[in-house]
């Protein structure tokens, strides 16, 4: 015998059913995404959590349950998987732009210490700043500018990749390479 369930599916709409019977006989839709509408499908025709499980492969009914509580929530955008394990992202993009901006300031020898930012003087003066990132590593600075495109170069200063400063007989010209991008990759 299978126990209560604790917090029962919800009445489906005739919407929500005909987008889950689309899902189910979907070719393009993802596997993942079709296990989940049958699985809400069989608990709305009356199964239990169980055999709903096992309709799909599934040995225990314990993530139907959670998919059905999900559900009951989130309606249709259930049927997408939540996060997929590891640690949460820590710093958003309001962080990670504020880490950049940081970075894009001269460093004022007076108030940093330093005339070049390096990870540590960088991490310390995020730190120090009003509007602080008290925890903020240096790993996660070193990933931020990577990903914005920035490289550590043997001058020990971080520059755009793909810019270079050339001295020709007219003064410093900046030159770009075209397929910095691809060469990221």
């Amino acid at each position: 015998m299978t126990r209560r369930q604790k917090e029962p599916l919800r009445e489906l709409t005739g919407e929500e059913r005909d987008w889950l019977e689309k899902i189910t006989h979907s070719r393009s839709e993802p596997i993942s995404h079709v296990l989940r509408a049958k699985e809400i499908l069989s608990v709305a025709a009356g199964k239990s959590y169980t055999q709903a499980a096992h309709r799909v492969g599934r040995t225990s009914g314990d993530p139907v349950a959670e998919l059905v509580r999900r559900f009951n929530q989130e309606g249709l955008n259930a049927i997408q998987p939540g996060h997929g394990g590891g640690p949460r992202v820590k710093y958003d993009t309001a962080e990670r732009e504020r880490i950049l901006a940081e970075f894009r300031r001269p460093p004022d020898p007076e108030l940093d210490g330093t005339k070049t930012w390096s990870l540590k003087t960088l991490q310390r003066s995020l730190h120090n700043a009003p509007d602080s990132l008290p925890e903020v590593s240096a790993d996660t600075i070193r990933t931020v500018l990577h990903a914005a495109g920035y490289s550590w170069q043997n001058t020990r200063s971080w520059c755009q990749t793909g810019q270079v400063v050339r001295k020709r007989k007219r003064g410093k010209v900046v030159v770009t390479d075209p397929d910095a991008e691809a060469k990221k990759t």
